[in-house]
């Protein structure tokens, strides 16, 4: 079945760096993605496809990468995805026999859940307050979703580490902080630094009236993994996906010639002991 598209209304938003709190970020993401979930489907869908569980841009599948372990040891395994979209990772992890939950904080990217289908729970909440009781879940995954978009990650952190057993693997996937000091281009203008690392301003589009309409937060590489600490996990790896030579996709900051000369994706392999 094809998407139905929804046409984005209203002139193209400003972008600026200003500070946006929990729930001005929430509130935004959440229009956002509501807003913009068919057209994402539309121009990712092909390299996402409806099963596949794909961490990054560089196209790291987990088939490959076993990051959350062997495919036949997530048989009968309880599995959260967090910002799951149209729950495509959720359906691969269903297919290896494990029971998923997809999670997002947008309406619309789960009907497209629905419209692919898949006999999987759909829960449409914020994941910085989970609606899970404690230990609910074996694993917990997200590739891209939620941690970019939180003014504050431990709260989600906290969240993930109280709905998972003891043992339980939590890896999450985000874009890698080093690329925040570069343009967001994918030709030669993009490899050249033009902000600095340690600027941790938000990124904010609004629109007319000043309201934020996306944000996204930045955390440095440091930061990230003192967020992991403090929210009670132990890092067990930190994976920094090569561009293959196979990818010849090109989108936003995305592209072969980026790929192969400054990491993109940062992927965090954390247990809760």
């Amino acid at each position: 079945m094809e998407p139905i598209i929804q046409e984005p209304e209203g002139p193209e938003p400003e972008a600026t760096r200003r500070d946006a709190g929990i729930t001005e970020s929430a509130r935004a993401n959440r229009g956002w993605w509501d807003r913009n979930a068919d057209e994402y489907q539309v121009e990712h869908g092909t390299f996402l496809g409806d099963d596949r569980f794909v961490w990054c841009p560089e196209g790291l599948d987990e088939v490959e990468a076993e990051l959350l372990g062997p495919p036949e040891e997530l048989k009968d395994r309880a599995v959260l995805e967090l910002g799951a979209g149209a729950a495509q990772c959720s359906r691969w992890l269903a297919a290896q026999g494990a029971r998923p939950v997809a999670l997002d904080i947008s309406h619309r990217q789960l009907q497209h859940a629905l419209r692919i289908g898949g006999a999987f729970p759909l829960v449409c909440a914020d994941a910085g307050v989970l609606p899970f009781a404690n230990g609910s879940f074996d694993l917990a995954c997200s590739a891209y979703g939620a941690l970019p978009f939180v003014a504050d990650p431990r709260l989600v952190l906290r969240e993930v580490h109280r709905v998972l057993r003891p043992g339980g693997r939590f890896v999450f996937s985000v874009t890698h902080p080093i690329r925040w000091a570069f343009p967001d281009e994918p030709g030669p203008e993009g490899l050249s630094v033009s902000g600095s690392y340690f600027d941790r301003t938000p990124y904010v589009e609004e629109d007319e009236q000043g309201r934020a309409v996306y944000v996204e937060h930045h955390r440095t590489l440091g930061d990230r993994v003192r967020d992991v600490a403090a929210s009670g996990f132990r890092l067990v790896d930190l994976v920094e996906p090569q561009w293959p030579e196979w990818n010849s996709s090109e989108w936003g900051g995305w592209s072969p010639l980026r790929g192969r000369l400054i990491p993109g994706t940062a992927i965090f392999v954390c247990v809760r002991d």
